[in-house]
């Protein structure tokens, strides 16, 4: 398989990890007879591939509809004789499209899509999802099936392949104290995290209500948001106004999370629209207990009271009561964060992932090979 993973991208989130996972996989398990991952030239994802000493080509999109990149795309595909485009973001995908419909592009298509959106608002957006030229859409979720359904009319071809995370990274599991010293916490309080944008769908406002309604009923421990984002203005406002400056730590975007996260007694995760999670499964990797929003695809990586406690979304009282009752029941966490470590090892590694991955992309080689 010769395979080209292309996104429009700017930013640096879970999908832009998956792609590089994806490649350092197909690479080191010998999956792939050749492949490249085609970005914008000003994206971080370009940045860290080349760093890895991955094959990136990188260009400037105007927008969408860039009807020269689509001819170049549609050339430099049949150039390298690749054999799958694989799409990674929504402009990438009209970009495919177009490519293949107007300009020749050979390859097969594939989509990989990992929001919970509505798709079927307008007859373009409709359109592109249903064009005929893309082979299959691998979703991250049922939740993100459910709702490409009524968009796409042909359900074969969609597909779950979940998240990922690399083991690898997240060997810390033991506390050193070392944010209890950065941002000087007192040994004997706790410490109940969050890593998220700071974006709608994080639901940070209600992560912040629930931390006030902790530290109304004296529970001593400080509370960790590492993250940025839009959104930062009015949650700093927010703590400002429920006079939680000595309670709730902005830590800002960082780089050491796999350093950080296990400095955490719990991690409380409120977002409310989530495709899965991936930083769920890190906190399995860490062995952190978990306490997540009972929305979107969390479920399917959070199995209540099995690897961690579901609460109802938005609803700041009842995430303290998980809260409370996790994090004072440490045989309760033992349980939760063995089983965590085991769900992780048996669907969300890069070894297990990308196999799944691989046998997704390589069946609209071979459809006929089952």
């Amino acid at each position: 398989m010769r395979l080209i993973q292309i996104t429009a991208a700017d930013g640096w989130r879970g999908h832009e990890q998956k792609i590089i996972y994806l490649y350092e996989s197909f690479r080191d398990f010998n999956m792939v007879e050749d492949q490249w991952i085609v970005c914008r030239n000003d994206s971080i994802i370009k940045k860290v591939a080349l760093e890895k000493g991955m094959k990136v080509l990188s260009y400037d999109f105007k927008s969408e509809y860039d009807l020269k990149f689509a001819k170049e795309l549609s050339r430099l595909s049949n150039e390298l004789k690749a054999d799958i485009v694989f799409m990674h973001s929504s402009k990438a995908h009209t970009l495919g499209v177009l490519s293949h419909l107007f300009f020749g592009l050979k390859a097969k298509l594939v989509l990989c899509r990992t929001m919970i959106q509505r798709v079927d608002s307008n007859f373009l957006r409709k359109w592109k999802y249903n064009y005929k030229g893309i082979q299959k859409i691998i979703c991250v979720s049922q939740p993100v099936v459910d709702v490409l359904k009524y968009a796409v009319k042909d359900h074969s071809k969609l597909t779950i392949v979940g998240s990922v995370i690399d083991i690898h990274k997240f060997t810390k599991k033991e506390k050193n104290g070392f944010l209890h010293k950065e941002f000087n916490i007192p040994p004997d309080y706790k410490i109940i995290g969050n890593i998220a944008a700071f974006a709608p769908m994080k639901d940070i406002p209600t992560w912040i209500k629930a931390a006030k309604v902790l530290v109304d009923r004296g529970l001593k421990a400080k509370f960790i948001i590492i993250g940025e984002g839009p959104l930062k203005a009015e949650i700093e406002q927010m703590i400002d106004e429920n006079q939680l400056q000595d309670h709730v730590i902005l830590a800002g975007f960082r780089t050491d999370i796999p350093q950080c996260l296990p400095e955490f007694d719990l991690f409380m995760f409120t977002s409310n629209n989530e495709p899965t999670g991936g930083v769920l499964l890190e906190s399995y990797a860490c062995n952190v207990p978990v306490v997540a929003a009972n929305a979107g695809g969390i479920p399917t990586v959070v199995l209540d009271n099995e690897t961690g406690l579901l609460a109802e979304v938005g609803n700041p009282v009842d995430f303290a009561d998980k809260v409370e009752l996790l994090i004072h029941n440490p045989e309760l966490q033992d349980r939760f964060t063995k089983n965590g470590y085991e769900f992780l090892l048996q669907t969300g590694t890069k070894e297990v992932i990308s196999r799944k991955m691989f046998d997704e992309l390589q069946e609209v080689l071979t459809p006929h090979g089952k």
